[in-house]
């Protein structure tokens, strides 16, 4: 099972469709089991997620409000009345969605943790979370807050059924926010010895944040497993432009996986 996480800048500049032209390549390249996305768009027609499906021959599901907060007032018409969120893609349909808000004590709006089950074609169940998380200095509290949360999430249920979860948590594995989730899951990455000089927030990017300094040029995105009889083959990033135009400010991150148990 190969599973992917990547942070598609919403509406942004530069050239947002223009990027999620690219984003779809890389999707179709890559050909992801199970694709967790943040800074997810929504109108009331379609979401992302749903369009990604749609081209991939896929399932989707979404859930709002995620982090950043949208403009206001819009920087361009086409983010008018556009939602921020996380979305899910599956290669299988999805059993069942839950949302979770995420602590906040600054903003007026929380971000939601979208879970989700799903079941393979030889039976096998598991759970995917798909989040993103605050990154503001000032509001360390939150973030700190917010993956206490995740990792609360992630230990709540039978470890025979896997969970993973699938977000941009604005901090890398050496942050005290990544702690919390270090003490009662697997980075995915570790396991599968990857590149430990990886980043996916790069400063070689031309439109990336360079005032987030917490993050800059660190691996922020990560894919993060518990459970009994999951086996990690392979991890990777995609970090060069799509013809020309980098997809997005952050680098998705790649996963492969296997299931050796089957689940009740």
């Amino acid at each position: 099972m190969r599973l992917m996480t990547w942070n598609v800048l919403w509406r942004f500049d530069p050239d947002w469709k223009g990027r999620q032209e690219r984003i779809l390549a890389v999707l179709k390249e890559v050909c992801p089991d199970v694709l967790g996305l943040q800074e997810c768009w929504a109108t009331d027609e379609h979401t992302q997620a749903e369009i990604f499906a749609e081209h991939l021959g896929m399932h989707a599901a979404y859930a709002a409000s995620s982090l950043p907060p949208v403009p206001s007032p819009p920087e361009h018409p086409d983010q008018n009345g556009v939602r921020m969120g996380v979305g899910l893609v599956s290669r299988w349909p999805v059993l069942s969605t839950r949302h979770h808000a995420l602590p906040v004590s600054h903003r007026q709006i929380a971000p939601v943790a979208l879970e989700a089950r799903m079941e393979d074609e030889r039976g096998r169940r598991f759970d995917v979370l798909v989040a993103g998380t605050e990154w503001e200095p000032e509001y360390a509290d939150d973030h700190l807050a917010q993956t206490r949360r995740l990792a609360e999430l992630l230990a709540a249920a039978d470890d025979s059924v896997p969970r993973f979860l699938l977000a941009d948590l604005n901090c890398d594995a050496s942050q005290a926010e990544f702690a919390p989730l270090a003490a009662v899951a697997d980075d995915t990455w570790e396991r599968a010895n990857g590149d430990p000089r990886a980043v996916t927030l790069s400063s070689a990017v031309p439109f990336a944040p360079l005032e987030a300094t917490k993050e800059i040029d660190r691996r922020v995105d990560h894919i993060v497993a518990r459970g009994a009889g999951i086996s990690v083959t392979g991890a990777s990033t995609i970090d060069s432009p799509v013809r020309g135009l980098f997809p997005s400010d952050h680098f998705p991150v790649i996963a492969d996986v296997e299931l050796r148990v089957s689940s009740p």
